[in-house]
């Protein structure tokens, strides 16, 4: 497997021997400072260059990158599918590489480059050719730190997850395990993260980011907290998915009501206590009821 030396030295001699590629930065995790160095993290590449048509022509050009084991464009994949999409600005290559490394590289015309790299503050410019590149500051994923809630997206955030319970009650009774999950997964479960990044935002004065999807929250919760977070995680037994789903339901009440009282909000706790009910009504109800009450 190639080192990052070698990967990075690789991209800037290509960029260096393509007279239309004039600058070259990159984004993503490798630009972020604050997150720890892995084998598996991509090579986020921006190329900026004069003309994105002359790249997509020729399809053979990515092959300087190395061996292959897989490849995708979500760029050409959404002009197949009749999505309209301006080829002209933006054109990108996802590329897993047969040693290992992975290769997310796009080129952009130069005012959509200049354009974009002034929108993230995760970036760093490896080549500019022309000095045309605006000035970037250090790179910082200041942009992806947990934002303070208002009271209304405390509110929100509380009133979709105890409303969307009662089709994960419903679902559970049907034994419906596919809709169940989505409901789970898609629908519930971005609010338990919020409600803990809240949590972790106040203990570190909203200063840092949980990564996506709140996979480095065990850096800041405690080992219980973490632990019960994922024991709401489950397989597809009914009786496994209720425990979890009931897991969940206490993980989330508590740490709400602790995010009201450190913000100075207040916790709907009528609506808490209904739904839980409801869902403990359901869990009891025969499987041959007419009725639910």
């Amino acid at each position: 497997m190639r080192s990052e030396k070698e990967m990075l030295e690789l991209i800037l001699r290509v960029a260096r021997q393509n007279s239309k590629i004039r600058a070259v930065y990159m984004n993503g995790s490798r630009a972020n400072p604050n997150v720890p160095r892995d084998i598996f993290q991509d090579y986020d590449i921006g190329y900026v260059v004069t003309d994105t048509k002359a790249f997509i022509d020729d399809e053979e050009w990515i092959d300087c990158f190395g061996e292959r084991l897989m490849m995708q464009m979500p760029d050409k994949m959404d002009a197949l599918r009749g999505k309209d999409y301006n080829f002209n600005d933006n054109y990108g290559w996802l590329i897993q590489l047969a040693d290992g490394n992975r290769l997310d590289l796009h080129v952009e015309s130069i005012s959509y480059g200049v354009e974009n790299i002034t929108k993230d503050k995760l970036c760093v410019i490896l080549l500019d050719k022309d000095n045309f590149l605006p000035e970037m500051p250090d790179s910082t994923d200041v942009d992806y730190h947990v934002r303070k809630p208002t009271q209304n997206d405390y509110l929100c955030d509380c009133n979709n997850f105890w409303w969307c319970l009662n089709n994960v009650a419903k679902g559970l009774w049907r034994e419906e395990v596919p809709y169940v999950m989505d409901m789970i997964n898609d629908h519930i479960r971005p609010h338990l993260v919020n409600m803990l990044s809240w949590k972790i935002g106040i203990e570190t004065d909203f200063s840092l980011s949980v990564g996506k999807s709140g996979k480095y929250m065990n850096r800041f919760l405690s080992e219980d907290l973490w632990q019960r977070f994922l024991r709401t995680y489950s397989d597809g037994q009914i009786n496994h998915i209720w425990e979890a789903t009931l897991t969940m339901c206490d993980l989330f009440d508590e740490v709400a009501i602790e995010v009201a009282d450190q913000m100075g909000y207040t916790y709907n706790q009528i609506e808490a206590g209904a739904s839980r009910s409801f869902l403990d009504h359901v869990r009891k109800l025969p499987k041959d009821a007419k009725v639910i009450f």
